[in-house]
């Protein structure tokens, strides 16, 4: 039976990294799979999903005018499962698309990316994803105190936390730690 997952963490938890491999898996027992990542995520080279211990793959890209549903349907082959990297970048309508690629075509569909955003708020693609998906997944890391992390600051170039800005700027492990609430708080002076 197909269901939509959601795999969700902080920054450098290791989400790339399991999507590669599940569809390694996929791949290693002949099934096709489909790949896709956030067109606005370019740190490994456009419609790439890489992992930051070496593993990469090509994939196709999204944005937010791309039905989900049609690209899906008009994949060949036709994919046994298909995974979705950057999922925090979904708008509300495409994660409802994935729901029907789930219901009415009989596909899997993990997601996997972000839940909060630096200043604590839910993505608008994640929060479709947690009241949406079958299954919910959380992608554990710790904070540098040993805490498990669920909280992201944003640095400066300094390395100070940034409490305002965009939601969306892409960036790698120079511009994002992951942190326990606690810490989280104490960077950002909540």
């Amino acid at each position: 039976m197909a269901k939509l997952y959601f795999h969700y963490s902080t920054m450098n938890a290791g989400k790339s990294t399991l999507l590669l491999q599940a569809a390694y898996n996929y791949r290693e027992r002949g099934m096709e799979v489909l790949l896709m990542t956030a067109a606005l995520d370019d740190r490994a080279g456009m419609g790439r999903i890489a992992s930051r211990i070496g593993i990469a793959e090509a994939a196709m890209t999204f944005d937010s005018a791309s039905d989900l549903d049609a690209l899906i349907a008009a994949a060949t082959p036709a994919p046994a499962c298909v995974f979705v990297d950057e999922a925090q970048f979904l708008t509300p309508a495409q994660v409802w698309q994935l729901a029907r690629v789930v219901d009415d075509r009989g596909i899997p569909v993990m997601c996997y990316g972000l839940r909060v955003d630096f200043r604590g708020a839910l993505f608008p693609g994640s929060t479709a994803l947690l009241a949406l998906a079958d299954t919910l997944r959380e992608v554990r890391t710790i904070c540098h105190c040993g805490r498990k992390a669920t909280m992201v600051i944003r640095c400066d170039a300094a390395g100070d936390a940034v409490t305002r800005g965009a939601q969306v700027q892409v960036g790698g492990n120079e511009t994002y730690v992951s942190l326990c609430r606690r810490h989280w708080r104490e960077a950002v002076g909540g």
